[in-house]
Order: C-alpha cells, then structure tokens, then sequence
C-alpha cells in the first residue's frame, strides 16, 4: 500500500471530469510562473495502463512545461463504459478536455495506443496542436492489409468466436491475475528490473473496478473491429506540426522497422530509436525520455513554428 500512496503523490493533481456522462480521470501539474508561457503538454497512456505509467515523467517535464495526463474512457481510474470504443472516441475525448481546461496549442505526447489517439487527434483538430510526440506506434490497418483477400472471411469468423461472451469473460479474468500481468510486462520491457511492483499495482488496479469485465468485452470487440482506428499511412502525410517519434529497438509488440515506413510518410517526422529500450520507454528509460523530451520542445525550428502558427 505504500508503494501506491508513493506513485499517486508523484503524478499531481488527480481531478475527476464528467465527460457525456462519464467519470474520466485526469491530473496536471501547473508549470513555475516563469514557465507558464510554455507550450502546455497532455500525456496519453497506452494499451492497458493509465495515468500513473507517467509518475516518472510528470514531475520532471512539469519543471517546465505544465503538464496534463487522462485516462482514456474504459481505462485507468476512467468510468469503464459498454460503448462502441474507437480511436476517435477517444480523440474526441482529447479533443473537449482541451476545450474545456486548456484552450491553447499543446503537444501530444503518447506511448502505443496513446500515440495512435495523439495522431488521429493531430490530423482532426489541428488547432489544438503545437506539435506531437509518439513513443511506438500501432497500426491495426497493416494487419488487415497483410491479410490475404481469400482468408479474410476465415479470420472473420475465428475473431467473432474469441469476441463472444462465453470466450471474453473467463479470459479477462485471468488476464487480470497480478502474475499474469507481470508476464505481459517482461515482454513489454526490455530491461526485467522496470518491471517493479509499483508498475503492476498500477496495471492492475482498474480492472478490479466495477464494469471492468463488461468494458473489457467492449474494448476488445471493438479493437478487432475494421472501423476501430484510422490508417497511419493516410493520417501521417497531411499533418504540418513538428513531430517526433520514439522507438525502442527491442520493442517486442509492434516492430521497429515500422519506424523506418512511417518516417518516410512526412518529412516534419523525426524518428529516433533507443538501444535496449522496449515498448514503453518513458517507463523504462525516463531519465532519457525527459532529457529527450525537453531537448526537443526547446528546440529552434519548434520555436518557429509555435512563433508563425
């Protein structure tokens, strides 16, 4: 329990935000007064995880920028509702707590599915961007696409029989076993000494809550779905904003050389890998992702564009 009470100290101000009417989580950290006229930054977690994967980042960009972090609608401390979830739910999402506590540009900063969201945020409401950080990004339409057009059907109905009731229900309650979600961590991490039991009271928490069960379904019906996320390759080219993506070379749920791919969609994309880094690197190498981080918001041509936007 300690260890709980020391993570929720390190990740500010917890709010609770009605949104449609449902609870969401947020937190922020308001910057130094000599700070304040620095570009706001809204921090997205990833697949399964929630505000508190950023307890090692919050404090140190706060120094700097103020700093913002939600949980996405059906994570984290957020309302698990049985809706349609989407990759534009959750933009939208974004989209109105801008509206409603910040009202100027802010750089997106997500990590995996968080990053998927930024992007698709970016490419919808560019008025709200300054610029955007990802650290790996998914895309679900690649699958589809390496999918040959004669197995579809098939893989169709394999994907309906794993997203049925009967199958869903006991599998969550096993993912949810705290050994279990320290197994999933292991592969997620390059380095076995990340994976602290901080980091699994932090994953595994939510999904105790009531309607865990219920939204997981929902989630996971959706993320097979074809109309689950938009398509990399046709958001990347169309955004204008500075952008910065980060890419642990061990990373063992998406593939690296999707980095490569991706940066070859949009000049204004930096792409820059991490040795011995895995799919969470703010977690894994904050030191570094900070360091990077505030390098890279201070840089000249950032300065440039917030100056001519």
């Amino acid at each position: 329990m300690t260890s709980v009470v020391a993570w929720q100290q390190r990740i500010g101000n917890q709010r609770d935000w009605v949104w449609r009417g449902w609870r969401i989580r947020y937190t922020y950290i308001r910057s130094q007064p000599s700070n304040r006229h620095k570009t706001p930054l809204i921090l997205l977690h990833g697949f399964g995880t929630s505000i508190g994967h950023w307890r090692h980042n919050l404090e140190v960009l706060s120094e700097h920028h103020t700093v913002y972090a939600l949980d996405m609608l059906g994570w984290g401390a957020s309302e698990k509702a049985p809706v349609n979830y989407s990759v534009s739910l959750w933009a939208e999402q974004v989209y109105e707590f801008w509206q409603t506590f910040i009202k100027e540009p802010v750089v997106l900063v997500g990590n995996s599915l968080g990053s998927l969201v930024s992007l698709s945020a970016a490419a919808k409401y560019p008025e709200m961007m300054k610029g955007l950080v990802m650290l790996s990004l998914p895309d679900p339409s690649l699958e589809q696409e390496a999918i040959p057009p004669f197995l579809r059907p098939a893989v169709a109905t394999i994907k309906n029989f794993v997203a049925s009731p009967l199958f869903l229900k006991p599998l969550f309650y096993f993912l949810r076993q705290p050994g279990v979600l320290r197994r999933w961590a292991a592969i997620a991490y390059a380095n076995g000494e990340a994976v602290t039991d901080e980091l699994i009271e932090i994953i595994a928490g939510p999904p105790q809550d009531r309607g865990s069960a219920r939204a997981f379904s929902a989630l996971f019906k959706a993320s097979i779905g074809a109309n689950f996320s938009p398509s990399v390759k046709l958001l990347l080219p169309n955004l204008t904003m500075p952008m910065l993506l980060i890419w642990g070379k061990k990373d063992r749920f998406i593939p690296p050389a999707l980095g490569l791919l991706f940066a070859k969609y949009n000049e204004n994309l930096e792409l820059l890998d991490l040795e011995d880094v895995g799919h969470c690197p703010h977690d894994e190498c904050p030191e570094e992702i900070n360091r990077i981080l505030l390098e890279w918001l201070d840089k000249d041509d950032f300065h440039r564009y917030r100056d001519i936007s």
